[in-house]
């Protein structure tokens, strides 16, 4: 009989994806008490809200190769630990610039951890499953964390303060660590609890490069050479302006324009992270779908391009007609559109570098992580300056139709490589 311990890692990485975001978007929430304690304006805040982008930009990049390199396990459970730890420091901040260095450093540790997922998923999964999983990791770690965080966060921020709030997250992330390092192997062939037929139902679903434990040297021109590579980077990079903008702005939005108090804030919050949860699980089921009955790569982007086209034109009512109804309503439909591509470009970042997912997923990823940079002090100076979030929204609409249209019409269908990888092979312990 064959084993699933597979899912068993799967439960794995959505957890410590869910811990993840709520790690990093705890501080949108603590707006209020934090800007009055440590007295920071709009413009600032939004400063402080690329900050975080900034370092994971640098280690996104970088850390796809480091993870293709010494393995996940490793990787994964440093960063996960410093990134706990620098969550508890945040209660330490007593100035706008402290924070602000506070934020990079949490960038920097939770880089690796997207690149990381892509691996694990290459290793631990067949193709025609990955889908599905990855719909399940990315809908219950980005938009369910959102939409739990906020009545979550909001609630132990009224309770025990932004401090204590920010001590207790970071311990979380301290367990998962511990946890991880007993139960986690780079590849199912190195554990005990994986049985020959499993292993062998995940090996027939994976060509030679994805049964490989190591890369030994990341091969940078293949990268750097892939034209789906970089409209992959340009429709995240559009999609993630989005998608960051609300993950940092939506409680200030909401509480500044329809002057809702905390409470009010968070739960007026779920609603756009239920429907961007229902979208990623729905983008993953609809990934395993289309490939079963082929491999079509443009497949993939076409379902891509259609959603970011939706997400961008659900921004138009709440441009030109923004009460509270209106936007929230709009908003959640624009984020659960943008979220069913959630699971795709890791999926499509795995088709296009098969013996490096996690180089190819940082580089993508690090299109997401500039978008981060832009998209909070983009729409903090908008906010600041003319009193109204309308010309970020404007923003928002534009870089969706650019991305959409990119993986719509320019996209190419591309064979998969079924080459070998020369690397070491994995050993049982």
């Amino acid at each position: 009989m064959r084993t699933n311990f597979r899912w068993v890692i799967v439960a794995f990485v959505a957890f410590i994806t869910l811990v993840n975001y709520i790690d990093r978007s705890a501080v949108g929430y603590a707006t209020q008490p934090i800007t009055q304690a440590l007295h920071i304006d709009n413009a600032w805040w939004g400063v402080i809200g690329s900050a975080f982008s900034i370092g994971y930009l640098l280690l996104a990049f970088l850390g796809g190769p480091i993870v293709d390199r010494f393995g996940v396990k490793r990787v994964w459970s440093s960063a996960a630990a410093l990134w706990s730890i620098v969550t508890i420091a945040t209660a330490a901040a007593t100035s706008a610039v402290m924070l602000f260095i506070i934020r990079m450093l949490l960038g920097i540790s939770e880089g690796p951890a997207f690149p990381a997922a892509t691996r694990t998923m290459s290793r631990w999964l067949p193709a025609h499953e990955r889908g599905r999983a990855l719909g399940l990791i990315v809908g219950i770690g980005v938009p369910f964390s959102l939409m739990i965080g906020g009545p979550i966060v909001t609630s132990l921020l009224t309770a025990m303060g932004w401090k204590s709030t920010f001590i207790l997250l970071g311990f979380v992330g301290l367990l998962w660590v511990i946890l991880w390092l007993a139960v986690f192997r780079d590849v199912p062939s190195m554990h005990r609890r994986v049985n020959e037929a499993e292993r062998q139902y995940i090996e027939s679903g994976q060509i030679a490069e994805e049964q490989t434990v190591r890369l030994e040297r990341t091969r940078w021109l293949s990268i750097f050479r892939n034209g789906n590579l970089w409209l992959t980077a340009i429709g995240y990079f559009a999609w993630g302006f989005m998608f960051w903008a609300f993950m940092f702005w939506l409680p200030g939005y909401l509480g500044q324009v329809y002057h809702l108090n905390l409470e009010a804030v968070g739960a007026f919050s779920v609603l756009p992270w239920l429907a961007g949860t229902i979208g990623a699980i729905l983008g993953g089921y609809c990934v395993d779908a289309f490939y079963k009955r082929n491999a079509n790569i443009r497949a993939r982007f076409i379902t891509m391009g259609i959603a970011i086209l939706l997400a961008g034109l659900s921004m138009v009512p709440v441009i030109i007609y923004p009460t509270l109804t209106t936007s929230v309503t709009f908003i959640s439909l624009a984020i659960g559109f943008g979220m069913i591509t959630g699971p795709l470009w890791w999926v499509v970042s795995i088709d296009a570098e098969p013996e490096q997912p996690a180089a190819a997923a940082g580089f993508v990823d690090a299109a997401f992580a500039l978008s981060g940079i832009v998209a909070p002090a983009v729409m903090g100076f908008v906010s600041q300056a003319t009193g109204s979030f309308g010309s970020g929204f404007v923003v928002m609409a534009i870089l969706a139709l650019i991305g959409g249209l990119g993986l719509l019409l320019l996209t190419r269908e591309r064979p998969r490589s079924i080459s070998v990888a020369m690397t070491d092979k994995p050993t049982t312990l």
